[in-house]
């Protein structure tokens, strides 16, 4: 009787780490990393990195102009925006099929185009 009753406090102090061990493994197995991060190019000379941390860097050609910009970008849904250094604002919906991602790209000029970036690296 005596075993019993060291067995079963045994199990009652380590019921709470497997709880806890059980939550965390639970957790991170949900968390899913955000699909934009990583570099996406095209073979025309444009390319956006987005960093983990909220920012981002962008090579983008339109009309033969080449713009180079960095700066934060943040996630609404489908709707991206990007806070340009200058201070700009750009919105533009995005989409990700496969290993490519669809925006519309307006630079500082107020020039637009059709972006159809690959993944190129995490």
């Amino acid at each position: 009787m005596k075993m019993n009753i060291n067995i079963r406090k045994t199990i009652l102090r380590l019921l709470p780490l497997a709880l806890i061990a059980g939550l965390i493994g639970i957790m991170s197995s949900c968390y899913a990393p955000s699909p934009l991060y990583g570099m996406w190019a095209d073979p025309y000379g444009s390319k956006i990195s987005f960093m983990a941390d909220g920012t981002f860097n962008a090579t983008t050609t339109i009309n033969n102009n080449v713009e180079l910009c960095d700066g934060t970008y943040a996630v609404l849904k489908n709707i991206l925006v990007f806070t340009r250094s200058s201070g700009t604002v750009m919105e533009t919906e995005w989409d990700i099929r496969g290993n490519l991602m669809y925006l519309n790209w307006v630079d500082e000029y107020g020039n637009s185009k059709l972006l159809e970036l690959m993944k190129i690296s995490d």
